[in-house]
């Protein structure tokens, strides 16, 4: 069960308890199974609210996370836990990878409940075809690492094939290509060519400020990994939702 911030404010016992039992069956079933490796999805967001910049893998259980999102993050981080026990006890090989903020085509693009990049680009293209200004929530300036899905993919690939520890691992772009949610939503501008008004409802929450995140240990393994650049990601993410408009998830 995944969703956008206002989501996650909402509706935190859901997330913790549907995650939870999600985890648990999976990993048992594998488990049972004789499954060789799973690999699981973490998040950034399960790392302490109070930390040290930037975060790496040794650090998720140092503290509690943003209070905004408190129950999807402690399921997830129960996902390490579990993965630790199963090899300890079982000798599984069960491990998982923690991605930055992912986006491509055919993400959920709903405003209400999807993530911040396909959300903006949903926006846009509603001011763009009703001809009103782009309204953001929050003041734009919590900062984000994007990863594009399609790189996301080939890293799965590679975890899978390769990857043999059971400690996490980081699939994150480096700490310098990390933008603010204003440089993202000006980036989705310019690839969708909209002239209006660019707006900023600072009445809504920003969540956590920033959540940056250290990808050297992903860079130790490959260390001549090439991420699509941002700019160009997101114009193909753009492109692809509009073409889809019809059947795009929204």
């Amino acid at each position: 069960m995944v969703g956008g911030l206002f989501q996650n404010i909402k509706y935190n016992l859901d997330f913790w308890r549907k995650n939870m039992h999600i985890n648990d069956n999976v990993l048992h079933s594998a488990y049972k199974s004789g499954v060789q490796k799973v690999v699981s999805c973490l998040s950034t967001c399960i790392f302490p609210d109070k930390t040290t910049y930037p975060i790496d893998e040794t650090m998720i259980h140092n503290g509690p996370p943003h209070n905004s999102n408190f129950g999807y993050s402690y399921a997830k981080r129960m996902i390490d836990v579990q993965n630790r026990g199963y090899f300890e006890q079982h000798g599984c090989r069960f491990t998982a990878v923690i991605p930055t903020n992912v986006f491509g085509p055919h993400d959920n693009y709903n405003i209400e409940d999807g993530h911040v990049l396909p959300g903006l680009i949903h926006k846009v293209y509603l001011a763009k075809e009703n001809g009103t200004a782009l309204t953001v929530w929050g003041t734009g300036k919590p900062r984000r690492q994007f990863i594009y899905s399609l790189d996301l993919a080939r890293l799965f690939l590679w975890v899978l094939r390769e990857y043999d520890e059971v400690e996490p691992i980081i699939l994150s772009v480096g700490e310098e290509d990390e933008v603010s949610i204003r440089e993202a939503a000006e980036c989705v501008v310019r690839a969708m060519d909209f002239k209006g008004e660019l707006l900023f409802d600072t009445t809504k929450s920003d969540g956590q400020f920033k959540k940056t995140a250290s990808n050297s240990k992903l860079k130790k393994y490959l260390p001549d990994f090439q991420f699509t650049p941002f700019e160009r990601a997101v114009k193909e993410t753009c492109d692809w939702f509009c073409a889809n408009y019809a059947i795009a998830r929204k």
